[in-house]
């Protein structure tokens, strides 16, 4: 923090290394000092508890990810009376006599006419996550991600960044690398098994480096509450034989 710090912006687990980052108590620094802070909810939401009665001036999220919705969609919670300038402006169709962007929330940075079917995707997304409870996701992805990751660690040419994940201080993220082969090239091939993943850089270049990964990338799973035991073997089954080769 400097002397013209106006805003902190934080993610609440890596998207790429799963570990947990303390916003609760960066937040609580920062607003000694009445600095507005915004939350990265992209990885977490749906799977990690986050509430803006800690002090939160706004936090973010993915909508197809960990809250089940339509990709595309996301979310935006903003602390009431927060001002924020706007991105996009016009069409709100809800006082079409004024020629100014409405100042009330959400109609303000919702331009144009939205996404109803993503929206109520998402929304059935939530409900989903609320009848199963944050707790029973967690412990059962990361359940997933323990077996993934042991199975891992057992493999010769198969290159692991972090110890083995727990809560609460890791979500269920597990990166990995093929010795000698390219993440992008280890992804082809594990989606020619059968097997979904992301792989390169994540869109998080800095997460890399401090790993020493910005030049590889790396090959990223992350199960979810439709993911089997008999899926994860599946997968092992296809980084052994990729990693063999």
């Amino acid at each position: 923090m400097r002397e013209n710090t106006c805003l902190v912006v934080c993610t609440q687990a890596s998207n790429v290394w799963g570990i947990r980052v303390p916003v609760e108590r960066i937040c609580a620094m920062v607003n000694q000092y009445q600095i507005p802070m915004v939350v990265d909810c992209a990885q977490t939401a749906g799977v990690i508890p986050i509430s803006m009665k800690d002090g939160y001036a706004c936090i973010c999220m993915a909508g197809h990810k960990g809250l089940y919705g339509p990709m595309g969609t996301g979310m935006m919670i903003v602390r009431s009376g927060l001002s924020m300038k706007t991105l996009i402006e016009g069409g709100t169709g809800t006082n079409s006599m004024e020629l100014s962007q409405p100042e009330t929330i959400p109609d303000r940075f919702e331009s144009g006419t939205v996404n109803l079917p993503g929206i109520a995707g998402l929304h059935q997304g939530i409900l989903f996550v609320q009848k199963q409870t944050l707790p029973k996701i967690a412990a059962y992805e990361m359940k997933l991600s323990q077996m993934f990751y042991a199975g891992l660690s057992h493999m010769k040419n198969v290159k692991l960044y972090t110890p083995m994940p727990s809560l609460p201080d890791y979500v269920p993220v597990i990166s990995f690398n093929i010795e000698g082969m390219e993440s992008e090239v280890a992804g082809e091939k594990l989606n020619k098994e059968g097997i979904a993943v992301r792989a390169g850089l994540h869109c998080a270049p800095c997460a890399h480096r401090a790993l020493g990964t910005l030049e590889s990338g790396a090959v990223r799973v992350c199960p979810s509450a439709f993911t089997t035991e008999k899926e994860i073997q599946m997968a092992l089954k296809a980084v052994k034989k990729i990693s063999a080769s």
